[in-house]
């Protein structure tokens, strides 16, 4: 890179001493540059004033790089405009060629069509990048214009930006995960999926109290909208007292209108976990791995029948005679 300094070295010095007006250019950039100088009025053409010369344009001191060619180029125009410094002089100084200082920026039309174009197949096609918009104009219009040209009107028109992000939905978060201190206080739900030996899928819909990590239910079915949902439920309810608080995820059978009037009606609340965090719920999931483990990936069952006569009887034995730490180690409903 050429700096200042070393472009002032280089430039024949008795042309500058025969040109008053130069001389009197760089001492008016030297007193910008640092007004101590005003006072002193012999001002020599030398390294010294070159390095206040510099500071002036780029604000920094001596031996400091020079801008892009763009901006020298301005520079030095600025400098023959106002200060009668001659083209090669100036070229000279700010370390640029005489053809850069007369270089004139084409404009083509083809420009404006090609930045028409990019409007109309991003407007068209809204999910299309940069690469498909070229192939298009490339090999469908048969365009031979350059990728770095295009690219460049493509950035110019903000097109690389136009994506939105997606919209989240706003939800408070909730409170920490609590142990209950009675039964009924919180109950939690979730969803299993599995499949039958001739490969039909089916789902289970899993109800603990997370008390004693009780399990209240276990629902098996090759559909389980919503109104199963509060079908099980509803069943609970007849030999059981209605809880505080249910606790689940966002599924849709859980956030659909007809779930949310249903607690509503029943006096319960509805605490839904955050999406995608299902540490939330360490309850129920806890009790979905023990199912998943304790016979679910261990049987090969035929019918849908087969799954819940399993799952009844499994529930009964998981209550009564399966040891769980959280009970130091006696059964949910044998705890004390």
């Amino acid at each position: 890179m050429v700096y200042f300094d070393a472009v002032f070295n280089n430039t024949n010095l008795s042309l500058i001493e025969q040109d008053e007006s130069i001389i009197q250019f760089y001492r008016n950039v030297a007193t910008q540059a640092n007004p101590a100088t005003k006072a002193d009025n012999k001002m020599e053409p030398n390294g010294r004033a070159m390095s206040k010369f510099m500071t002036m344009f780029n604000g920094q001191g001596r031996g400091a790089e020079l801008s892009s060619a763009k901006d020298r180029r301005q520079m030095a125009q600025q400098a023959v405009a106002l200060h009668a410094v001659s083209i090669r002089l100036a070229c000279s100084a700010f370390g640029i060629s005489e053809t850069c200082y007369r270089y004139q920026v084409k404009l083509s039309d083809d420009n404006a069509l090609i930045a028409e174009q990019l409007i109309e197949l991003t407007e068209e096609n809204s999910d299309w990048g940069f690469g498909l918009c070229f192939s298009y104009l490339r090999h469908v219009e048969n365009h031979c214009w350059n990728d770095k040209r295009v690219y460049r009107i493509y950035c110019e028109l903000a097109l690389n930006l136009r994506i939105k992000p997606r919209k989240r939905l706003k939800r408070h978060a909730p409170e920490p995960l609590k142990d209950p201190i009675r039964e009924n206080q919180v109950w939690s739900l979730n969803f299993m999926h599995d499949q039958l030996s001739d490969g039909r899928k089916f789902r289970l819909l899993n109800v603990i109290d997370d008390y004693r990590r009780e399990g209240l239910a276990i629902e098996a079915g090759f559909s389980l909208p919503t109104i199963r949902v509060i079908r099980t439920l509803n069943q609970l309810l007849e030999w059981r007292e209605k809880p505080l608080v249910i606790r689940c995820d966002n599924g849709p059978e859980f956030i659909s209108h007809e779930f949310v009037r249903w607690a509503t009606e029943q006096g319960i609340r509805i605490e839904y976990i955050q999406p995608g965090k299902p540490q939330q719920n360490a309850y129920i999931e806890r009790y979905n791995r023990t199912i998943r483990y304790s016979w679910l990936s261990k049987h090969l069952f035929d019918t849908l029948e087969e799954v819940q006569d399993y799952a009844t009887s499994w529930l009964w034995h998981y209550n009564h005679e399966r040891p769980h730490q959280a009970n130091k180690g006696g059964p949910p409903l044998m705890a004390a």
